[in-house]
């Protein structure tokens, strides 16, 4: 390997090792602040007797566990790539993912259980103050640290990231629909307002959890790529169009913040074999500087003419 390449190779590995430390630490950040936000929404529910910010107490505890799934995931799937793990760790952010489903999913039944107790019992009287208290508090904590979340998973591409922003946004809307439950109790004097907002927030928690295990899966059954990143990779090899006879067999999927990309590349078959693998690296440099964590692997071809023209292509694979 050149110097060069050393230098290139030990700067990539730096800048991946800063961003799978941040990642961690805005991870740890979340835990902290739900461990708080779960203390004073189960202390302030208790006192107000409102079960809907009783209920945002569970979420917070599904929260709790969730977030600790996410760093550990976050920090294992940083892990390199070894003997026995050649794609590296990152698949553990999906099973991270799968268990934030799983715990939202419980704590919505949990919910809607209790909501549906009291409309069948009716509720007791609530002090809409202490309610309000909890939720503003809440609201505001999880607007701040989802936004620092959302902005750290944009950059690391971290799956599990992604999931627990996903999760802080929705307990922003969680606090804002319990606020304007416990406004319409005090303007109305009627409870049940109360566990009919306990009723939508389960809902809601239910909806999210599908979207997480819906990501999930795709990730653990090798989904493709999104096709605004296919985009990318066509736009690339079009833009060596010159250069190269064809392609074809391009394969992707996603591996925690690691994009894989497999693709075999037809060439004139009188370039030398240099010349043809520095173009094959240009090519993978290009699609790691405009899709970054990416992984390529680009198999490289003598273009043979075949009864189905130069680049033909089989099964179904994206080629040309």
């Amino acid at each position: 390997m050149s110097s060069r390449a050393s230098g290139n190779a030990h700067s990539h590995a730096e800048a991946h090792d800063a961003i799978g430390n941040a990642s961690f630490r805005i991870a740890a950040v979340s835990i902290g602040v739900t461990a708080c936000l779960l203390a004073i929404k189960l202390t302030l529910g208790l006192i107000s007797g409102s079960i809907a910010v009783l209920s945002d107490a569970v979420d917070s505890a599904t929260d709790l566990t969730a977030g600790f799934a996410a760093l550990v995931s976050v920090r294992i799937s940083r892990w390199p790539a070894d003997e026995g793990h050649p794609y590296g760790h990152g698949k553990i952010e999906a099973v991270s993912a799968s268990v934030a489903a799983t715990i939202v999913g419980l704590g919505g039944g949990f919910i809607t259980f209790q909501a549906i107790r009291r409309l069948i019992q009716g509720s007791p009287d609530i002090d809409v103050g202490v309610g309000l208290i909890a939720m503003v508090v809440a609201a505001i904590a999880n607007i701040v640290v989802g936004f620092f979340m959302q902005r750290e998973a944009r950059r690391s591409n971290s799956m599990a990231l992604t999931a627990e922003a996903t999760h802080l946004r929705t307990n922003v809307v969680q606090a804002a629909a319990i606020i304007v439950g416990l406004i319409l109790v005090w303007v109305t004097n009627e409870a049940i307002f109360d566990p009919l907002t306990a009723l939508l927030l389960a809902a809601y928690m239910a909806w999210m959890a599908v979207a997480l295990v819906r990501a999930a899966l795709g990730e653990i059954m090798d989904a493709a790529l999104p096709g605004d990143d296919i985009e990318v990779l066509l736009g690339v090899l079009e833009e060596h169009e010159r250069e190269i006879r064809g392609y074809h067999g391009i394969r992707t999927r996603r591996t925690g913040a690691t994009r894989q990309v497999d693709m075999h590349v037809l060439f004139d078959r009188d370039r030398t074999v240099e010349d043809v693998h520095r173009i094959a690296d240009q090519i993978a440099d290009e699609i790691r500087r405009r899709l970054p964590g990416t992984f390529a692997v680009i198999h490289t071809e003598p273009d043979v003419p075949t009864e189905g023209g130069p680049g033909e292509t089989a099964g179904g694979e994206t080629g040309r």
